[in-house]
């Protein structure tokens, strides 16, 4: 009976074995690596929960514009556990945002909102896609109620996906930027960039402008998603990611702004 049992545990514990491996080889390689090098068990966060956990801080009030809202995402879904958020997009695909309590569409730079109306603005990877920073930020200090605060994460035009992408036409952005990041086909393309407030200097001198107060600028640096094409690019830029955290001096080539500003 003893060595029935025996065969029967050994067998259990291969046939697990073999559900994992098969798991493990099925699983898409980035996947692997990034938990390889990237370890929430460890501490690692992404950078989609790290400017939540800054929205979450910095939020002033429960009444919330997300501008830029676009269709239905994590951030959005994020910003209505803090309280009632409102979305303007220039795509009519805001009116799709399940988060949103109301969605309009942008039509002009003209925000449709009474002036003093909004504890809050929130945009996730907005501002590199604006024109008119003066106008935006003007926009936002005008609904924004005193003491309102206009949180954003945006692209560092000085790493080396905004240099590339401020260097190229849109038509190659939009071939190349959702392959590289491993993106599934019929994924948004995306939308035209200008970086014209996508550096720590131009944000504090058009927040300057604008008369909003800069309360937050820092410099974030995380998985490289842009090298989801190939292994040896995702190792090289993890030793990118590597080098740019590991000192203060090497901020200005991280990823990422993360921003707040108060008026």
């Amino acid at each position: 009976m003893g060595g029935v049992q025996a065969i029967f545990r050994l067998w259990l514990w291969a046939s697990v074995g073999v559900i994992a491996l098969s798991n493990r080889i099925q699983q898409p390689w980035h996947e692997r690596y990034e938990r390889a090098f990237f370890d929430r068990q460890k501490g690692w966060i992404d950078g989609a929960e790290e400017f939540h956990r800054l929205c979450r801080v910095a939020c002033a009030g429960p009444n919330i514009l997300e501008i830029g809202a676009g269709p239905s995402n994590p951030t959005s879904r994020f910003l209505s556990t803090l309280g009632e958020v409102h979305g303007i997009d220039p795509d009519p695909a805001v009116a799709t945002n399940d988060a949103l309590l109301t969605a309009t569409t942008l039509k002009g730079s003209k925000f449709p909102f009474a002036d003093d109306t909004f504890d809050s603005c929130v945009s996730n990877y907005v501002c590199e896609h604006v024109a008119d920073p003066l106008g935006h930020l003007a926009e936002v200090r005008r609904v924004l109620k005193s003491g309102g605060t206009y949180v954003f994460r945006t692209v560092n035009k000085f790493h080396y996906v905004g240099l590339v992408a401020s260097l190229t036409p849109h038509w190659f952005h939009k071939l190349v930027a959702n392959r590289l990041r491993g993106l599934a086909t019929g994924t948004q393309d995306p939308y035209p960039t200008k970086y014209r407030m996508n550096t720590g200097h131009a944000i504090a001198e058009i927040a300057k402008r604008a008369r909003l107060s800069v309360e937050a600028i820092r410099y974030v640096e995380k998985e490289p998603s842009y090298g989801r094409f190939s292994r040896v690019a995702f190792v090289i830029l993890t030793g990118y990611e590597r080098v740019v955290n590991s000192h203060a001096f090497f901020q200005g080539l991280r990823a990422n702004l993360f921003v707040v500003l108060r008026k």
